[in-house]
């Protein structure tokens, strides 16, 4: 049995300049409704990884869902909230009038969150309690199917391959976040 965990596609939001800490909640809207970028390639494990499956699981997200469509028009795929990406924090205070890149913001409320901080959103624990049960649904999956596919995104990805190691699976040691690497986790009786 097998499961691999693909990171969606480049999103087509290439808005770049600085913005405060509200914008960013705003872009971060646009950035989950816009869809990602058609490559002229893609890895070749990922392409391996997405003809072999007998079903792609994505999160509701466009991006998630177009990715999966692009890497293979014709295979079932199942779109789940449950694997959607990890949220960030947000907070109106004065201190998120300050104008930074889009990128930076991430970083900094992707910091934030980590250190506890869960304004508006999910924590790191309820977010891992939700990869856990995430991991179980593709267990589950792997169990009928033999060999899945998840179109999901970074850090969600990333919670999900250590609930799958905790669960005795085994995979890479290198977690790549890069847009469309793959990620492959098998189970041996």
């Amino acid at each position: 049995m097998e499961i691999s965990l693909i990171r969606h596609g480049k999103s087509q939001l290439t808005e770049n300049d600085k913005i405060t800490g509200l914008e960013f909640k705003k872009w971060v809207e646009k950035y989950d409704y816009l869809g990602v970028f058609e490559e002229s390639t893609y890895p070749s494990e990922t392409l391996e990884k997405v003809s072999t499956a007998k079903i792609i699981i994505t999160s509701e997200l466009k991006r998630a869902v177009e990715s999966a469509r692009l890497l293979n028009p014709v295979t079932k795929i199942i779109s789940d909230p449950l694997f959607r990406e990890t949220e960030l924090p947000f907070n109106s205070s004065q201190l998120f009038n300050v104008k930074l890149k889009p990128s930076i913001w991430a970083i900094v409320l992707r910091i934030l969150w980590f250190s506890g901080y869960s304004n508006e959103c999910e924590s790191l624990n309820q977010a891992k309690f939700r990869a856990n049960k995430a991991s179980q649904l593709l267990i589950d999956y792997a169990n009928e199917y033999k060999s899945v596919v998840l179109v999901g995104h970074g850090f969600f990805n990333m919670l999900i391959a250590k609930e799958l190691q905790k669960k005795g699976w085994k995979g890479t040691r290198k977690r790549d976040a890069k847009h469309w690497n793959c990620m492959t986790f098998s189970l041996f009786n």
